[in-house]
C-alpha cells in the first residue's frame, strides 16, 4: 500500500488540530472552573444551566424587591412611631388646656405649642421613601402629597391606593399604606358616633365619654334616626330627645324618650350612653351625629383656635378639647391597625427573605454539580493533553524530515 507524503501531513495535522482544540477547551475549564462554557461541550446540560440560571435571576430579583419593601416599610413604621409621639404630646396639651386656672397668656403658649406639632405633623405626613417618593401618597407620583394653606387646612393629593411590591410568583406584599385613613378620614366622636354640647349653650354641661352599649339597639334605630339625634335640656335638668328629622325618640313601648339629668351623671337610649359632668341651663342642647369625619389637622386646628379666642369660656374650651382628643384617639387607634399590620408584613417579607436564601443555596449547588468542572480532573487532563500534542508535533517533525534522497546519498 503507498502512502503518499501529502496524505501523511494532512492526517498529522488534523491530529494536531484535534488535540489542540481539545487542549484548548481544557484549558477554558481550568481557567473557569466549568465544565459547560459554551452549549456545544453539553447541550443537555447547557440546556439544565439556562434553567437554574433564570431561577437563580429570578429569585435574586425578588430578593432586591423585597429589601427595597423593607427598607420602605421600617420606615413608614418609624414614621408613624414619630407621628403617635406628637400626638401623645398633643393630647396632654389638650388635657392642661381645659384647667379653669389658666390665663389667657398661658392658652396661647400652648396654642402655639399644637401650631408647632401640627406643622411637624403634616413634616413627617410627606416622608419620603430613599427613592424620594412619598411615603403616604397610596400609588400617585406627588411627592407632597400634603397641602396646607394660609387658614391651617390641609387638603390631600395623594389616593386610596397602597402600593403592592411582587415578592414572589403570584405573591405581593403592600409595602405602602395611604395616607387618607392614617391623617383625614378620621371618624369622629367614639368611632360611631359624636356627642357634643351646644356651641350656643349658656350652661356648664360638659359632654364627657360616650359609647354605644347595645349594638344591635343602635343599628336598630339608627335606620330611622336620621343619622342623628337631638338632646334639649329644660328646667331642673329635664331632658327630651328628638331624631333628625324632628321627632321625637320613642321608646320600645311607643313612648317619648324623656328623662332627668343631673351633675355627673349620663343619658342613654336607643343603645347609646353618654357621660356629662356640669349643670345645663333650660334650652341647652346636646347633639349626637354618627358617619362624621375629621383630619388630624383640622383637630389641631380647632384647639388652636378654641384656645386663641378671647371669647371661649372655660366650659366651651372643655367641650371643643374633649371632642379634639377624641379625634386624636381615634387617629392614634388607625395607626395602632397600620403599625399591626405593617410588623404582619414585616414578618412574610422575612420569612420569605429565608425562603430564598435557602433556595439560593441549593439552586447553586445544583449549577455547580451541573456547570462546574473538577479541578483535579481538568487539571490531570489538560497536562496529559500537552504531552500528546508535544508527542504529535514531534512525530510530525520527524515524519516532516524524511526522505527518499536520505537514503541516496
Amino acid at each position: 500500500m503507498r502512502l503518499s507524503t501529502s496524505w501523511m501531513y494532512q492526517q498529522s495535522l488534523s491530529t494536531m488540530l484535534s488535540q489542540q482544540s481539545a487542549l484548548s477547551a481544557t484549558q477554558n475549564q481550568v481557567d473557569t472552573g466549568n465544565r459547560i462554557n459554551v452549549a456545544s461541550d453539553d447541550p443537555a446540560g447547557a440546556g439544565q444551566v439556562v434553567s437554574l440560571n433564570h431561577v437563580i435571576a429570578a429569585n435574586a430579583q425578588y430578593s432586591s424587591t423585597i429589601d427595597t419593601a423593607n427598607t420602605r416599610l421600617n420606615t413608614e413604621a418609624s414614621t408613624l412611631g414619630s407621628v403617635n409621639s406628637v400626638l401623645d404630646n398633643a393630647r396632654t396639651l389638650a388635657l392642661q388646656a381645659v384647667n379653669g386656672t389658666l390665663s389667657a397668656s398661658d392658652r396661647n403658649s400652648i396654642a402655639s405649642q399644637l401650631s408647632q406639632m401640627r406643622d411637624q405633623l403634616l413634616q413627617l405626613a410627606n416622608t419620603t421613601d430613599s427613592n424620594g417618593n412619598a411615603l403616604f401618597a397610596g400609588t400617585s407620583t406627588t411627592k407632597t402629597p400634603f397641602q396646607m394653606d394660609a387658614n391651617g387646612v390641609v387638603s390631600y393629593g395623594g389616593n386610596d391606593e397602597q402600593q403592592r411590591s411582587a415578592v414572589g410568583a403570584g405573591l405581593q406584599v403592600a409595602s405602602s399604606d395611604p395616607g387618607s385613613g392614617l391623617f383625614m378620614s378620621i371618624p369622629m366622636g367614639n368611632g360611631t358616633f359624636e356627642a357634643s354640647a351646644g356651641s350656643a349653650n349658656t350652661g356648664t354641661l360638659v359632654v364627657g365619654s360616650n359609647s354605644v352599649t347595645d349594638l344591635n339597639a343602635w343599628n336598630s334605630a339608627a335606620s330611622g334616626s336620621g343619622g342623628g339625634y337631638t338632646i334639649t335640656f329644660g328646667a331642673g335638668g329635664s331632658w327630651s330627645a328628638t331624631d333628625a328629622n324632628g321627632n321625637a325618640v320613642l321608646d320600645s313601648s311607643g313612648n317619648p324618650v324623656t328623662g332627668t339629668y343631673t351633675d355627673g351623671g349620663s343619658i342613654s337610649f336607643n343603645g347609646m350612653t353618654m357621660a356629662m359632668s356640669g349643670t345645663p341651663a333650660a334650652g341647652d342642647t346636646v347633639s349626637v351625629t354618627s358617619g362624621g369625619q375629621q383630619d388630624i389637622f383640622s383637630t389641631l386646628t380647632n384647639m388652636i383656635n378654641a384656645l386663641q379666642s378671647g371669647s371661649t369660656t372655660d366650659t366651651q374650651l372643655t367641650n371643643v378639647m374633649s371632642r379634639q382628643i377624641e379625634s386624636i384617639d381615634q387617629t392614634q387607634s388607625a395607626i395602632s391597625s397600620v403599625q399591626v399590620s405593617i410588623g404582619g408584613r414585616l414578618d412574610t417579607l422575612q420569612q420569605q427573605q429565608g425562603a430564598y436564601q435557602d433556595l439560593n443555596v441549593t439552586y447553586q449547588t445544583a449549577l455547580s454539580d451541573v456547570q462546574g468542572a473538577d479541578a483535579y480532573t481538568a487539571i490531570s487532563n489538560l497536562s496529559l493533553q500537552q504531552t500528546a500534542l508535544q508527542a504529535s508535533q514531534q512525530m510530525f517533525a520527524q515524519v516532516k524530515s524524511m526522505s527518499l534522497f536520505n537514503y541516496l546519498k
